[in-house]
């Protein structure tokens, strides 16, 4: 949950941890107004998942107003419910959504989306609120959490959207995090005094009037240390008991609904990421590679396009070639992606190999430019990645037939940037007829020994060779044991040598 937060904060124009920050007030808050566990629990949730919906109809929102995620930033500090403070943010959007055209196509343009902004509005809060009901549902909430993660746009006055709800009607976790979320914006926004005097005015009409009393006379008591209360760790503690535990087939499922969060935000790469794992965990199959590490492998292909919640969907949706600047924010995404899912312990071999996803042997490929330290399940994965992109239609491109897609992937082993084993793998995984590869392993080596001698060749430690291939210093030590007894050798210099002598350094 927290580490998907991260994925919604990016997606919003907020600070990662923005999430993180309005639990830890919201949680505050609720104990005040005495919530008891159920209602805490609610309120838990709901701060940290409240966005889950943000990619839906992303492409039409960036089509009407530009860079949805820099809208939503603009948004964030103002009373959507005031004509006055709306109507000019959204003028300025629709604008620049527009430039470059010729005058008067761009005045049309303007007058066309100022007409239909209010309607597409609330088409893009509707289709949030139940993409969000949806993702609760796999993630295993109960009713009362799916019902308020699909009231998030609502107001105590009534003005939100989609559906005008008001008053008490409104669930009391909702009421408080709207409150919690905006004091956060607001802080960061105007600081201090001039935040409380901004609620003070939106008492009655954004939020609960009693809940704002609260949080107006204790508002330099609940925050207070704020930060700290918003770490990690802390978030994680401040989870309402009993804490909710995933079981394999509950983590299977959450890694889907993450992949389908990712995928939703363009219509061009809807179930991407689920084919990619598809022909990855086929290939990997196809290679021998056993069952624990083909779980790896499908979690990290299922997650490998996380960060691009990071990047507008206008920039997914053009047909010209892309700026210097929008192609910047393209090659950011892995690192997002590594961000986003590098906190959790259990996630951080997969937050790796995800991240590896656009990497190439011939240090070509982004976000880090690495030369030929990927791991086996890294060069099957970037390999599947490629050959899915290839067969889907993007907005610039119509898809690639199978046999143009598979000619393109042997073009790239050619030229040094793909693995040719892996290459092989995922060809024949899609239903290609591949030469017969020679798979006998030099003296018995396992292909995770192999390369772990290529680093040894290449001067690594222990530890960066742990790194490297995401395991810890103590297995790369025992792999270096392991190798060092099959092809004969006691030292590193003996080692290096064979690996010289069968030409494995290049």
């Amino acid at each position: 949950m927290v580490a998907l937060s991260h994925a919604t904060d990016l997606a919003i124009g907020q600070p990662v941890e923005y999430a993180q920050k309005a639990c830890a007030l919201a949680m505050r808050l609720a104990t005040a107004l005495g919530f008891q566990s159920d209602g805490l629990r609610q309120v838990y949730a709901h701060a940290l998942l409240r966005y889950i919906g943000c990619n839906a109809e992303t492409d039409a929102l960036a089509a009407l107003f530009g860079d949805e995620i820099q809208l939503r930033r603009t948004l964030a500090p103002i009373d959507a419910g005031d004509p006055a403070q709306l109507a000019p943010v959204l003028l300025r959007a629709i604008a620049r959504a527009q430039a470059g055209q010729p005058l008067g196509a761009m005045v049309w343009g303007v007058l066309k989306g100022l007409a239909s902004a209010k309607s597409e509005t609330v088409a893009g809060f509707r289709a949030h609120c139940e993409t969000a009901e949806r993702f609760a549902r796999r993630f295993g909430f109960d009713d009362e959490i799916v019902r308020q993660l699909g009231q998030f746009p609502e107001r105590w006055d009534g003005k939100g959207f989609p559906n005008g709800l008001r008053g008490e009607a409104l669930a009391p976790a909702v009421r408080v995090v709207t409150l919690a979320q905006d004091t956060i914006v607001l802080l960061e926004a105007h600081g201090l005094d001039a935040a409380l005097a901004t609620l003070k005015k939106r008492r009655g009409r954004a939020y609960d009037p009693r809940m704002t009393d609260v949080l107006l006379a204790r508002a330099r008591e609940l925050l207070t240390g704020l930060e700290e209360a918003a770490s990690w760790d802390a978030i994680l503690a401040l989870e309402p008991e009993p804490h909710v535990q995933l079981g394999e087939s509950e983590l299977d499922e959450a890694y889907l609904a993450m992949a389908d969060f990712a995928d939703i935000k363009s219509p061009f790469t809807f179930g991407h990421s689920r084919a990619v794992a598809a022909l990855a965990v086929e290939a990997g199959r196809g290679s021998g590679l056993p069952q624990a590490e083909l779980t790896v492998l499908k979690r990290a292909a299922l997650l490998h396009d996380i960060g691009q919640a990071a990047i507008s969907s206008g920039i997914f949706a053009k047909t010209r070639a892309l700026t210097d600047t929008e192609r910047e924010k393209i090659r950011l995404h892995p690192y997002h992606a590594e961000r986003i899912l590098a906190r959790p312990s259990e996630l951080a071999r997969i937050a790796q190999i995800a991240a590896g996803h656009h990497e190439r042997l011939d240090g070509s490929g982004y976000h880090r430019g690495t030369r030929g330290e990927l791991s086996p399940l890294a060069k099957i994965l970037a390999a599947a990645e490629v050959y899915r992109a290839l067969v889907e239609a993007r907005p610039h491109r119509p898809a690639f037939s199978a046999e143009q897609a598979a000619s393109t992937l042997r073009t790239e082993v050619r030229e040094g940037r793909l693995d040719s084993e892996a290459v092989s793998a995922v060809l024949e995984a899609a239903g290609h007829r591949v030469p017969p590869v020679r798979r006998e392993l030099l003296a018995g080596l396992t292909a995770r020994e192999l390369d772990v001698l290529r680093l040894i060749a290449r001067g690594q430690t222990m530890k960066e060779i742990g790194a490297s291939l995401g395991i810890s210093a103590k297995t790369a030590d025992n792999h270096i044991q392991n190798l060092y007894s099959k092809i004969g050798v006691r030292t590193r210099a003996g080692a290096t040598l064979f690996a010289i002598e069968h030409g494995l350094t290049h």
